[in-house]
């Protein structure tokens, strides 16, 4: 029978391997030692990390989440708690978090996705016109801009005014605090968060995060004094949102969850746009099959539908993935997956990126070819960009239809050129991936 292996580096070390250089701890362990692999990328804990990269042994573990075999434990989250807050979905268990995603989740599905469409393009319009000729623009600034406003505008229902403009402006400047490789050193070594005076860099996230949450909680406070019976934004319909006994969610429980949502779904996909927006222009022959499909379409739900432009956002999603890792699992017994002995207590956790890379899987998987998604129809296990089982990103189809809807408008009302003369590579941003920078610039 064979064993796991893990790497005989001393951890802190292999911890900063993980901060700082993900894409290169993954590949460097799976060519020694394969799908499975020990993991001790947890400076706070003893948990027994198992990095699995094989889509029939991820299918196992997320159809048996919640088994006596398996479980999905919140606490195996707790690094990003003081962003969060410990009421977040992300950091909740069991019957706790089934209560809190049934509430959190019909918002984001079905008919209320169409009020949000018409929102994204209009967003999305404004800041094209924004750029100037000739002028180099970070796209990634740009797209976050884009990203905050929707989520500012669908999650809160805030449109211009003092209290957008200071929300804005506290979290983008709370999020860029772990923007780089090694400002990400703050969420995997916590001890580096600690507020130690006004030098520290854990005071200014203090102040920040402060800032942050009390602006999110004057508007839960003034949002429960009013009459919110027509309002379709996120926020009115977690507060009117109630579980089989009749409860709600608290104050606290609602601005963990608004945090959760305006972090998850401003960050990844601003992410996820910057790279498609570096891919498209990168490749004349992309840019042209996207512009014919484009032509004469502009019902925002059709564009939705249209296959190429699904192909190149899953493409993109694919490539290099915003989430490397799934949510970990937990062996509540000794149990066995592809002949390899899990012990009880061992932390599972799906490996996105090696099995969006995974050779047997896709042809020339680091050869960026929307094709591949218009010839085969991969897994839930082969392609997973949002997670699955119990952990599934609860904002996945928003996201989508986000990515599709920014990408058809910036295409459809403005040229564009890529500045950038070297190719764009993947690196760390807090606890997702993101990318060197890219710059456009408006050619028409």
């Amino acid at each position: 029978m064979p064993t796991i292996q893990h790497s005989t580096t001393p951890k802190s070390l292999q911890i900063m391997q993980w901060a700082l250089n993900p894409i290169g701890y993954m590949e460097t362990n799976r060519q020694r030692y394969g799908n499975f692999f020990a993991a001790p990328i947890s400076p706070t804990t003893q948990d027994r990390f198992v990095f699995v990269n094989h889509p029939e042994a991820l299918q196992y573990i997320l159809t048996h989440d919640t088994t006596s075999e398996l479980t999905a434990p919140g606490e195996a989250n707790r690094n990003v708690a003081p962003l969060l807050g410990s009421r977040s979905l992300i950091l909740l268990s069991g019957a706790n978090h089934r209560r809190h995603r049934k509430l959190v989740m019909p918002p984001f599905h079905g008919e209320r996705l169409k009020v949000y469409s018409e929102l994204i393009c209009t967003i999305t319009k404004k800041m094209t016109a924004s750029w100037q000729l000739d002028q180099p623009f970070s796209a990634r600034t740009s797209m976050q801009k884009i990203t905050m406003g929707v989520i500012l505008q669908a999650v809160f229902g805030l449109v211009q005014g003092e209290r957008y403009e200071l929300l804005q402006q506290s979290l983008a400047q709370r999020l860029d605090m772990v923007s780089s490789p090694l400002a990400s050193l703050l969420i995997f070594f916590p001890f580096l968060s600690k507020d130690l005076g006004s030098w520290s860099p854990g005071h200014r996230v203090q102040q920040m995060s402060e800032m942050c949450d009390r602006i999110i909680y004057d508007e839960i406070r003034e949002r429960r004094s009013q009459d919110i019976s027509n309002r379709d934004d996120v926020l009115s319909l977690l507060l009117t949102a109630r579980d089989e006994a009749g409860e709600g969610l608290d104050d606290i429980s609602l601005r963990d969850e608004l945090m959760t949502l305006l972090v998850a779904g401003h960050e990844t996909t601003a992410t996820a746009l910057t790279w498609a927006l570096y891919w498209i222009y990168s490749r004349p022959d992309i840019y042209r099959r996207l512009m014919d499909e484009l032509n004469g379409c502009s019902d925002p739900l059709a564009i939705t539908r249209l296959p190429y432009l699904n192909a190149v956002c899953n493409e993109t999603l694919r490539i290099y993935p915003v989430a490397a890792l799934t949510f970990p699992r937990r062996a509540e017994t000794p149990l066995e997956l592809m002949g390899y002995p899990i012990e009880a207590g061992t932390l599972l956790m799906g490996c996105i990126y090696l099995i969006h890379q995974h050779p047997e899987i896709y042809n020339n998987p680091q050869e960026f070819n929307p094709d591949r998604f218009l010839e085969k129809t991969f897994s839930p296990y082969e392609f997973i960009p949002f997670g699955n089982g119990v952990r599934r990103c609860v904002g996945s189809a928003l996201a989508l239809m986000e990515l599709k809807l920014v990408l058809s408008t910036v295409l459809t009302t403005t040229s564009l050129a890529l500045v950038n003369k070297s190719p764009v590579k993947p690196q760390r941003r807090g606890v997702t991936l993101g990318q060197s920078p890219v710059m456009l610039k408006r050619v028409a």
